[in-house]
């Protein structure tokens, strides 16, 4: 498979580590990425908030060159999935634009059977023993109208790529809860009130850690955790991809876990016992 690839700014920035456990993905998956060339930023992060044309205007852009070059488009960050949607959608509702590709979110795109089973089979070190928590967060899946998302009020993609892999994807209340990504600079009180909800709710349903595919979510979840507010230990946050790596054989993938804020490294040496104890 050969897809055209739009990183988006968090990926390039403070969302590193998930740009290169896609990439790394990719490569054990058979899938080849083409990074979009000279993409340039959705407009997401601020110019919807101040200029409703500029930022329609920005994905309109990437667009076009997606449009040249033919190929289904890859989006991994959830903000810019929905941006790039959105104006996809306006356009075709002017009637102004008949796209030649699919607009792919990867978590949708990998939960599909053909890819379960694919991932199922080549996994080499099973996630035995790790209880998660998938946060969906809220702009991959709302309004369905945009996203096209028929399962929005209980998704279950990143259940399943979790479970794929051994893990044991929990059932829980705060899956498709806003963290409140948006506001965590202006209204921080806001940010860590919410988010202190979704990872107390992750702690009653026994979650050792967080997946996610969103890189804002991550980020704002793992750094406005209530300090102090709290005996039990803070929640780490993993993008499914980082756990997809690992499980499928990329043992350095451990590496990139020193980037986090919340360091999983015990989570980490609990699935390393648990899987010694089952050898």
């Amino acid at each position: 498979m050969k897809l055209s690839y739009y990183p988006g700014c968090s990926l390039t920035g403070s969302a590193r580590e998930y740009d290169q456990s896609i990439r790394e993905l990719a490569a054990l998956l058979d899938i080849e990425l083409v990074e979009l060339a000279d993409w340039n930023c959705c407009g997401a992060s601020s110019a919807h908030m101040t200029d409703h044309k500029l930022a329609t205007e920005l994905s309109v852009r990437n667009l076009e060159l997606a449009q040249d070059e033919g190929r289904d488009l890859l989006v991994p960050c959830a903000a810019c999935f929905h941006s790039l949607r959105a104006a996809s959608l306006s356009l075709q509702t002017a009637k102004t634009y008949t796209p030649k590709f699919e607009i792919l979110h990867l978590t949708t795109l990998l939960s599909r059977p053909e890819w379960l089973q694919k991932i199922s089979a080549r996994v080499l070190r099973p996630l035995s023993g790790l209880r998660l928590a998938c946060y969906y967060g809220c702009l991959s899946l709302r309004p369905p109208a945009v996203t096209a998302a028929a399962d929005y009020e209980n998704p279950r993609g990143l259940d399943l790529l979790v479970e794929s892999l051994g893990a044991a994807a929990l059932p829980w209340s705060h899956k498709t809860e806003c963290c409140s990504g948006s506001l965590t600079m202006a209204r921080p009180d806001i940010a860590i009130s919410l988010v202190g909800d979704i990872v107390q709710a992750a702690r009653r349903a026994g979650a050792q850690a967080l997946v996610t595919d969103c890189p804002m979510c991550q980020a704002n979840v793992e750094s406005r955790q209530p300090a102090g507010a709290e005996k039990e230990p803070a929640l780490p946050v993993f993008f499914a991809t980082e756990l997809l790596c690992l499980a499928l054989g990329d043992q350095k993938k451990k590496k990139s876990f020193r980037e986090h804020l919340i360091d999983p490294t015990k989570v980490m040496a609990a699935l390393d016992s648990e899987n010694a104890g089952s050898h």
